[in-house]
């Protein structure tokens, strides 16, 4: 299971002011008026820390069209799968998930290092108060598609998502609803005062659903 992708992104936009001048020409204005206004949307400086982190590209075409690779890590317990239900926003907004644990993968990093990452940043602040942490990815399990959609979180921009996925096993999770605190992800940097600007998850909210066969 050693999938690994690389994008490379055709611009380099040295600050989110010149990103969003990039971008105005290209989207409705509506649309692009909308970011971090509309409850559950990101903004400019969310989508400028999405490329510098090599995490998103996106296409020189009219409206751009963002690329994202995707971990999708299905958390399950004999015949329940783990649910992200709801996310609280650093802006007080709620946004409704009803989906797996996923992340966006970084640029060379491999499936099984995403999953690792995506389950130690999502789920963490919880396992930690837990006893010994044992994660199993379930041979076999590994899917792999694309999906071409608009993006919720930039409306007006258009989203084509990679997705890998994997059944995993996590030991150590409560057995009813419970949520987790999202852990720092940007050191002492430009990105992390970039990052004080942005919409950011402050909590996830989890519950376990009967599997679908």
């Amino acid at each position: 299971m050693s999938v690994s992708r690389k994008m490379n992104n055709s611009h380099y936009f040295s600050t989110p002011q010149s990103l969003s001048d990039w971008l105005k020409p290209r989207l409705p204005s509506d649309s692009f008026a909308s970011w971090g206004i509309k409850p559950g949307t990101k903004n400019i400086h969310n989508l400028w820390l999405e490329i510098s982190q090599g995490e998103t590209f996106l296409a020189d075409s009219t409206p751009p069209i963002r690329t994202v690779n995707v971990v999708t890590v299905k958390v399950i317990n004999k015949n329940q799968t783990l649910i992200e239900s709801h996310q609280e926003l650093s802006d007080g907004s709620v946004r409704n998930r009803c989906r797996p644990l996923s992340e966006k993968m970084k640029p060379n990093e491999s499936l099984k290092d995403a999953i690792f990452r995506a389950i130690n940043e999502e789920l963490g602040s919880i396992l930690k108060d837990g006893n010994e942490v044992s994660i199993n990815i379930v041979n076999g399990s590994y899917k792999e598609k694309v999906e071409e959609r608009n993006s919720m979180s930039y409306p007006g921009l258009p989203a084509r998502y990679v997705l890998y996925s994997a059944d995993v096993e996590v030991n150590g999770l409560p057995d009813g609803e419970f949520c987790t605190e999202e852990t720092e992800e940007y050191p002492d940097s430009e990105e992390r005062r970039v990052a004080e600007k942005a919409v950011s998850v402050k909590k996830h909210f989890w519950k376990w659903v009967l599997a679908v066969l």
